[in-house]
């Protein structure tokens, strides 16, 4: 009796101790944070970073011996710092684990070791089946942004996974020329740096020059992939311009004379996916290249020409004035009775006396708009080139290269930039009293995405086109036939309606840097001089110079005669159409060509759906007589916060590494002040939104929550508002995985060696019920990847990881570690095999989407003595499902169970959460009683209660609880004294009560509407039936 005072006021001693430990570790903690992030502010050398932690590390690990052992700990600073790896080799991990996660620490030497390793390659010889992707090659004229980032990590998803499900699987990587960008880019730098025009250094040294601008960044994209973790056959590495793509663009050509968009800033021709369309509503002033001031849009101008023989005046309708110059006829409805008297009769041009004929098209022209008559400018509208085709009309091209009008156009407005000719024609028009009227209009306004000119449908002859009628046949039979399936089955209907209306395509560009169009024009010695292309016939396609000699030598025998090359090159997309054939060694019939042709997925965005995927499958059909791949997945189109699609005019492209090492925002500004942004207002406005949306600049996000966080938000939708904040959020939960680990190293023992196997029915149930749950998440994981869902793949693994490993088994087992020996030795060694049965195959399903993180623990769990484990996680066996660890009915328990311990804890006040309180379980029935009994020390334990009593319906409820209803078999109270509020808990039941009073309604509603019970399927109709009954026992239990 004389000690308890004694033992009672030592009792009070370590409790403030403890409580003082916590404060200080709090504060620890608190300084720790501030540290940390002085420390990436000021870019701190990343030894020093780790210095850092393994102090604070160690004071930790100091008061925990003393605490336990009151034995000093050894001050090895070097126990937590990892090794200097050369480069190439395994990693050199640290004695001990860091206490935070520090993703540049975990992302180190591990990259160089498994491409030195040659795990990312694949053998053509393999009897592993096949799983291919080509990635599509970025543009060698710039780095990679964000969205790039989101193909990589999608992509290594899949080959990570295909790779450790035992396929031989390979990753091509590659980079495209791209044309007119890198010409852009280039010639800007040369402007910049050295006041030199392309024209003024020649065709030869600006190729060179951009040779150069493409190792500069073709390394850049290539450190890029590497710091992504893509797990790239590097072997295989391809350059749409290099020899043996260069060998395989001479296929396929078909010449004629076409409609093209011409850029008149950049002087040539661009492709579709280069045109950027712009919808007016009303009169719009817009700042052309070129122009002083701003050009007027959305304005339809009426005019009146005058009718041969004294008929009258015809009147048309335009959003293109200037165009009339290039008038050759004019189009009416043949059955408009207005006009059937002027078919076949002529209207007179008034600046130039042209005829234009007046024509009949029901196609083109709707009677009931505007006056119900349409001028036709062949040469320099998409509409009307078919028009004067079928009509065999003239075209007329009235611009020179550089958008000014030339001399067809008349000596009174020839040499005027379009835009002021414009004007001049309005004028002109008035002054002849032909001038009608002028009223705003909605219109679609092409813009050029490179220059931001408004693009001009123009005549560019000579050209090359691709006949692509016949090949688009084949790629809508093989959707159609599911040959190949597209993902999303959405998209399917636009890949016919654009296959069904295709037009020839036009593979020439007027530009430099490219493929030299590999066709030369034969001039004979005794003609009169002729215009380069002029005569159809004289063109000869060959592989080389030599071979267009010898073919000119045989066509025109005895003659003399000088071949010039096309000065032309290739379009961009019909070297990209090629790549999936080419990286495998086409037109050679390679082994690899063999072996992997074709291949298994494209996953690509959907803006290139057409311009890219589509020619893709008709050149790949085309020249081999398959498809290309077997499945399309297309990603969805990443957007800024503001739901802005990111580009560089707009100044929120985001750079992939910047979210993985963290930027200032000085750093962003910097970068936008040194990007290629043409406006200074432009420049402002991109500036105020990093201040909004980054004003403290980017945090340290680390390669794996990036990757992570992109897939995450791979759903249906066809865009991703991206939220730096969410890819954050990941970084954190990084570090909760990192002390998972952490803490089950601990628990393991530095002697523990894990079972060859596990015998589940000797386990307790905690441990039964998390192999379970594992399971599940494991065949979600699997069935998600196999549908190419892949959000729902990263939710299965998140969850099981967070809301099930963590949050409930580590919780859950933490009593067998501190309790006596004796009594939990049987439940400690099962926890101890579940713990390193959980660690090892949740690292296994995560890698593919975290592969720096995963490698990094893995590599630190315990080896089975017994076994043949490989040397890397990135080429173990990926988890499957375990039959015998499905237990359905303990899961039902257990989602019981956590149901209940979340009600305990919804009851808390807030300023309690920690309080240990009494709580009561009030069962209904036997069924539940037993379910209670048998969890409830667990649910004592995640509750964070002082106990549990579990009563019946004869039992007096305690007074002063707060009750929660977990279903209508089970309710949950806990001891509030002195803390209840009955009328709150009143309020909380009634608003409960209509809670569900409003699902049972609507319930109720669907289940008695009409056809519910001759076409809701039976499964349907009994899951509805089994909600009712829940809901109408809630109501019981509430009332």
């Amino acid at each position: 009796m004389e000690k308890q005072p004694k033992v009672h006021g030592l009792d009070k001693a370590l409790e403030k101790t403890q409580l003082d430990e916590k404060k200080l570790e709090r504060k620890m903690k608190k300084d720790q944070k501030a540290k940390d992030k002085e420390e990436k502010r000021l870019k701190a050398k990343q030894k020093e970073a780790a210095m850092f932690q393994a102090h604070t590390t160690l004071d930790v690990l100091k008061k925990a011996e003393k605490k336990h052992r009151g034995k000093p700990v050894e001050d090895n600073l070097e126990g937590f710092i990892d090794q200097d790896t050369p480069n190439g080799q395994k990693k050199l991990l640290a004695p001990q684990m860091a206490k935070q996660y520090t993703p540049s620490t975990v992302e180190k030497s591990w990259y160089a070791w498994w491409e030195s390793s040659g795990y990312f390659r694949a053998d053509y010889s393999s009897t592993k089946p096949p799983f291919v992707i080509v990635m599509p090659p970025p543009n060698v004229n710039g780095a990679l942004h964000i969205g790039h980032a989101l193909t990589v990590a999608i992509e290594d998803a899949m080959i990570r996974w295909r790779r450790m499900s035992g396929y031989n699987a390979l990753w091509v990587p590659g980079v495209d020329h791209a044309g007119i960008a890198t010409q852009v880019v280039v010639e800007k730098k040369l402007m910049h740096e050295r006041n030199l025009t392309r024209h003024e250094i020649g065709p030869e040294k600006f190729v060179s020059e951009a040779l150069k601008w493409k190792e500069q960044y073709g390394g850049t994209i290539s450190n890029q992939l590497h710091r992504l973790g893509a797990s790239l056959d590097w072997s295989r590495q391809a350059f749409t311009m290099d020899e043996q793509r260069s060998n395989a663009v001479t296929e396929a050509f078909v010449r004629d004379y076409h409609l093209v968009n011409w850029d008149c800033t950049l002087l040539t021709s661009i492709s579709d996916i280069e045109v950027d369309h712009i919808d007016l509503k009303e009169e719009t002033m817009l700042k052309i290249p070129g122009y002083d001031t701003p050009v007027q849009f959305g304005e339809l101008i009426s005019f009146a020409y005058p009718l041969e023989g004294g008929l009258g005046e015809i009147v048309v309708a335009t959003n293109r004035i200037e165009t009339m110059l290039g008038d050759t006829a004019i189009a009416v409805h043949p059955e408009d009775k207005r006009y059937q008297h002027l078919h076949g009769r002529y209207a007179v041009h008034p600046f130039n006396g042209r005829k234009l004929k007046v024509i009949c098209d029901a196609e083109i022209v709707d009677p009931t708009y505007g006056t119900g008559a349409v001028k036709i400018a062949p040469a320099h509208d998409p509409n009307d080139f078919e028009v004067g085709r079928q009509n065999n009309l003239q075209f007329i091209n009235i611009f020179t290269d550089d958008g000014k009008i030339n001399s067809n156009g008349g000596a009174q407005f020839e040499g005027m930039p379009r835009f002021t000719a414009r004007v001049c024609i309005v004028e002109a028009l008035k002054a002849k009293g032909l001038y009608m009227g002028t009223k705003k209009t909605e219109m679609s306004l092409g813009v050029s995405s490179r220059t931001n000119d408004v693009v001009e449908p123009m005549i560019k002859s000579p050209q090359w086109f691709v006949s692509c009628n016949t090949m688009a046949k084949v790629g809508l039979d093989a959707v159609r036939s599911k040959k190949i399936e597209i993902i999303p089955q959405q998209y399917e209907q636009d890949w016919y309606r654009w296959l069904e209306n295709i037009r020839d395509w036009c593979v020439s560009r007027p530009h430099w840097w490219g493929h030299r169009v590999p066709a030369w024009y034969v001039a004979l010695e005794d003609e009169q001089e002729k215009t380069l292309g002029s005569e159809n016939d004289r063109w000869i396609v060959a592989k080389d110079e030599c071979a267009a000699n010898l073919e000119a030598q045989k066509k025109y025998r005895g003659k003399k005669f000088l071949l010039n090359q096309d000065p032309n090159v290739l379009d961009t997309w019909f070297s990209s159409a090629l790549f999936p054939l080419t990286v495998l060694g086409w037109p050679d019939d390679t082994a690899d060509l063999r072996a992997f042709y074709p291949t298994s997925v494209l996953e690509t965005g959907m803006d290139i759906f057409f311009l890219w995927v589509a020619r893709m499958v008709m050149m790949g059909t085309h020249l081999t007589g398959d498809v290309p791949f077997k499945k399309v997945y297309l990603h969805p189109i990443i957007c800024d916060t503001h739901g802005r699609k990111m580009c560089k005019s707009l100044g929120n492209v985001i750079d992939p590494l910047e979210v993985i090492n963290g930027i200032t925002l000085e750093g962003l500004v910097k970068r936008l002040e040194e990007g290629n942004m043409d406006h200074n207002r432009l420049l402002n406005i991109a500036k105020e939104l990093r201040l909004k949306d980054y004003p403290h600049g980017i945090a340290e996000c680390g390669t794996d929550a990036l990757r992570f966080a992109l897939i995450s938000y791979t759903t249906q939708s066809d865009r991703i508002n991206l939220d730096i904040k969410r890819v954050a959020g990941y970084r954190q939960w990084c570090n909760k995985l990192w002390n998972a680990v952490r803490f089950a190293m601990g628990k393991l023992g530095d002697h523990y060696c894990p079972p060859a196997a596990v015998d589940v029915s000797l386990m307790p149930p905690i441990c039964k019920w998390i192999l379970s749950v594992l399971n599940k998440a494991i065949g979600k994981t699997v069935t998600s990847l196999e549908a190419y869902k892949f959000s729902d793949a990263t939710s299965a693994i998140y969850s099981w990881w967070q809301y099930q490993l963590c949050d409930v088994f580590i919780e859950a087992i933490k009593p067998y570690f501190f309790k006596e020996p004796q009594e939990f030795e049987s439940a400690r060694a099962a926890s101890r095999d579940t713990l390193w049965v959980c660690l090892d195959s949740g690292l296994r399903l995560l890698h593919p989407f975290m592969p720096y993180l995963t490698e990094e623990l893995w590599q630190r769990l315990p080896q089975p003595k017994y076994s043949c484990r490989q040397d890397s996680i990135m080429v173990s066996e990926y988890p499957s499902v375990v039959k015998e660890w499905t237990n359905y009915n303990l899961e039902n328990e257990m989602d019981i169970v956590l149901d209940a311990v979340n009600k305990i804890r919804s009851l808390k006040p807030p300023t309690e959460r920690n309080e240990r309180r009494p709580a009561f379980a009030l069962c209904r029935g036997q069924d539940i009683a037993a379910t209670i009994q048998c969890h409830q020390s667990l649910i004592v334990s995640l509750s964070t209660i002082s106990l549990l009593k579990i009563l019946t319906e004869n039992d007096e409820i305690p007074a002063d609880c707060a009750i929660a209803v977990v279903n209508k078999d089970l309710s949950v109270y806990l001891k509030l004294q002195g803390a209840l509020n009955a009328e709150a808990e009143h309020e909380k039941l009634r608003k409960k009560r209509d809670e569900i009073q409003k699902l049972y309604h609507a319930l109720t509603q669907k289940m008695d509407a009409s056809g519910y019970r001759e076409k809701a399927p039976q499964s349907v109709q009994e899951e509805d039936m089994r909600k009712l009954t829940a809901l109408l026992g809630q109501l019981e239990v509430i009332k």
